[in-house]
């Protein structure tokens, strides 16, 4: 996991802090005022709070001696069976400092983890369940064994909403004296995707460059193209101006600096907003699968993407 400083600066305390996982919060929130609590497991895309949430409870169980009562693994660093026999299981075996009956252990990553490992997971989780308690956190739970799952109370999260990273935007604005406009909210949300994480990455970038944080500044600090320029590429390929569509999209990827599959990514979302019929909109689409695929499997990004732009041509003069 990485993080910002201005991440690690503006990580919430308390439960009321946390945007976002409303529905969530309130569940675990009730599982720590009872002092017990299930094994978990945190399921959902990067920079929606997972890590914010797990540090919270081990703030809000053990107050100051929440250090010395949890240990956080990145699974994707320490992923084989000798930490899960022999880091995890020696700090499971001991009692915790406090009140709490309970250490906590928090698995970052834990889809990283190997099957071994996991075995070996299951076997501690079993035996340590009065003197430990695990918070697993994943990108993708179908890569956690069903035993696993099965011994924990499995919470999905989504990303951000935008008023949800409004909320963000204004806290961190506000502290930083920035100036942040309505176009560059939109801006701020169109990049982030919903990430946090990335969302006060960008921001950190902009305010180093500017305090007036503009819309420009945002897609050049996250490397990416203005939904404009995409869709205007978009639109003179469709009326089958394919030299000019191709020199847009040279430029696009000179300026950006964009990989292929960058591209490709934001042409996707841009296809939907070209003034074109439905069927013709999906059979793009399909052709954007095809091409990533070609791009990942190792196929020259430039050609795939000319080719795109020949196809969309083709459909758009029909």
């Amino acid at each position: 996991m990485t993080s910002s400083i201005w991440t690690e600066k503006y990580r919430p305390s308390t439960f009321e802090e946390v945007k976002g996982q409303t529905e969530i919060v309130e569940k675990v929130k009730a599982f720590v005022e009872t002092g017990n609590m299930p094994h978990l497991l945190f399921s959902g895309p990067a920079g929606v709070g997972k890590t914010t949430l797990s540090l919270v409870i081990a703030k809000q169980l053990f107050g100051e001696n929440w250090r010395q009562n949890t240990l956080e693994l990145n699974a994707s660093d320490e992923r084989g069976i000798d930490i899960i026999r022999v880091k995890v299981k020696d700090f499971a075996r001991t009692r915790a400092i406090g009140d709490v009956p309970f250490k906590l252990i928090y698995l970052d990553e834990s889809d990283a983890l190997t099957k071994e490992a996991q075995q070996a997971l299951r076997r501690t989780m079993e035996n340590f369940t009065k003197t430990c308690r695990f918070i697993l956190s994943c990108n993708y739970s179908s890569k956690i064994l069903d035993p696993i799952q099965s011994r924990c109370a499995v919470f999905r999260f989504k990303p951000l909403s935008e008023s949800e990273i409004n909320q963000v935007i204004d806290r961190v604005a506000k502290e930083e004296e920035l100036e942040v406009g309505k176009e560059e909210r939109k801006a701020l949300f169109e990049v982030s995707e919903g990430d946090c994480r990335r969302l006060e990455n960008v921001m950190q970038s902009c305010a180093v460059i500017n305090k007036n944080i503009t819309a420009e500044l945002v897609y050049s600090m996250a490397s990416v193209a203005k939904p404009k320029e995409v869709k205007d590429l978009l639109e003179d390929a469709a009326k089958g101006k394919f030299m000019d569509s191709r020199k847009k999209l040279l430029d696009l990827m000179l300026n950006y600096g964009l990989s292929g599959l960058d591209v490709i990514k934001q042409m996707q979302k841009e296809i939907w907003n070209l003034a074109l019929d439905d069927r013709k909109k999906v059979e793009l689409v399909d052709k954007c699968g095809e091409v990533e695929f070609r791009m990942v499997e190792g196929s020259d990004e430039y050609i795939q993407l000319e080719s795109f732009l020949a196809f969309i041509v083709m459909v758009g003069s029909r």
